[in-house]
């Protein structure tokens, strides 16, 4: 390959390229990304970043040594590929053509209608994101988190933290049901209610008041909470519009294989755009974690070198860590599998626990609060190939 292009600057874009170069690609590498910046980590923008203990270059992921000899397009927006010519349409009209192709666009945050243009209503995603909150919550004020999930919970306990009234407002009857399930779900978001963080389950949002900025979230069963600030942490959707039509089957994001390939020879896709085939589970699955997009580029990368002739090895189950209230949280493998969980050590008012799920016995995914020792072990478990019967 004389030229490899990596669509997406971020986390799974640069261990991408990082992949090529340790592999021995030497050819042309274009790495095109959307926004301004430098690749940057984004699990400390909801947290450190958004408290003020950590700068701006703390999140750099790229060391001062670091050399890779690729040609940088940033602030470049991909509208589109042409599989025939195999070019990668930029927004400024360019095009950047290819041998082999990463895609690694990752995904948006999601918004809520009328709420563009209204002062004081933020999402979280980018570090522009992170930089508009910081200086917001900075001022103080009743902060209105809506969505119950992982970001979410970490902003209102970032924002508790600096002083803030804060509420959360979640439509599900129990937030983090879905990746933790309702039982282990509960357990862990009752950390709002210790730190004096009120939760609101089970009601939608009916829309979003003020005129110039916003002042009240209306929740559809009539009442009107008071908000200084919004922050809308209702999930995220893939990035790849820019690829309708081109070939590539998306379905969820990029449909892939177990080591990233789509249906079209030379491309592969990684990071949370990509829905890879999980064969533990028999299924695809888009994984929107810190760790699948450091370490499955790997594998892609090498499947792209070697044409696809390389058999794809088994995706360690996925990993991902959120940090509330002084708590660490801990979360691998699949919980919706699951046909039980039972607590092996730590007790639930302790906020302590190491949650173990199985499905017909045999263990499927691990939960840890404050227990990392206990949690690394059952995680290594979980990595570990199937005992053949």
């Amino acid at each position: 390959m004389r030229t490899v292009a990596v669509v997406g600057a971020s986390l799974a874009g640069l261990s991408a390229a990082r992949s090529l170069r340790a592999r021995g690609y030497d050819g042309r590498l274009v790495v095109i990304g959307d926004e301004t910046h430098r690749p940057y980590d984004r699990p400390p923008l909801s947290k450190e970043f958004l408290a003020g203990t950590l700068g701006e270059a703390d999140l750099s992921l790229e060391t001062d040594d670091e050399d890779l000899s690729a040609q940088w397009l940033l602030g470049a927006r991909a509208t589109g590929l042409d599989r025939t010519r195999r070019a990668v349409r930029l927004a400024d009209g360019s095009e950047v053509r290819t041998d082999g192709l990463v895609i690694a666009t990752g995904a948006a945050a999601r918004t809520l209608p009328g709420t563009d243009g209204l002062a004081g209503v933020h999402s979280l995603r980018t570090l522009d994101d992170a930089r508009a909150l910081r200086d917001e919550l900075a001022r103080g004020g009743r902060l209105v988190v809506i969505g119950g999930g992982f970001i979410g919970a970490e902003v209102a306990s970032t924002a508790r933290a600096l002083g803030l009234e804060v509420t959360v407002v979640e439509v599900a009857p129990t937030p983090l049901a879905a990746p933790l399930g309702a039982t282990m779900g509960g357990i862990v978001s009752a950390l709002h209610a210790d730190h004096g963080v009120q939760l609101l389950c089970g009601v939608g949002v009916k829309g979003i008041g003020g005129e110039r900025r916003v002042d009240a979230v209306h929740l559809e069963d009539g009442r009107s909470i008071p908000a200084d600030i919004v922050v809308v942490g209702v999930g995220a959707r893939p990035c790849v519009e820019w690829l309708e039509g081109s070939g590539v089957a998306l379905d969820n994001g990029v449909t892939c294989g177990a080591d990233g390939r789509t249906g079209l020879a030379g491309v592969v896709a990684v990071g949370d755009c990509a829905n890879w085939y999980d064969p533990r589970e028999g299924a695809h699955r888009r994984v929107e974690h810190w760790t699948g997009a450091r370490e499955r580029p790997d594998a892609a990368v090498a499947t792209l070198l070697a044409g696809g002739a390389v058999e794809p090895g088994l995706p360690r189950p996925p990993y991902f860590w959120s940090d509330q209230y002084g708590v660490k949280i801990q979360f691998a493998g699949h919980a919706g599998g699951a046909d039980s969980v039972t607590v092996e050590e730590g007790t639930p008012d302790g906020r302590d626990v190491l949650a173990v799920y199985r499905r017909a016995g045999r263990p499927v995914a691990v939960l840890g609060m404050n227990q990392p020792r206990l949690f690394t072990r059952w995680r290594k478990q979980l990595s570990a190939p199937p005992r053949e019967s």
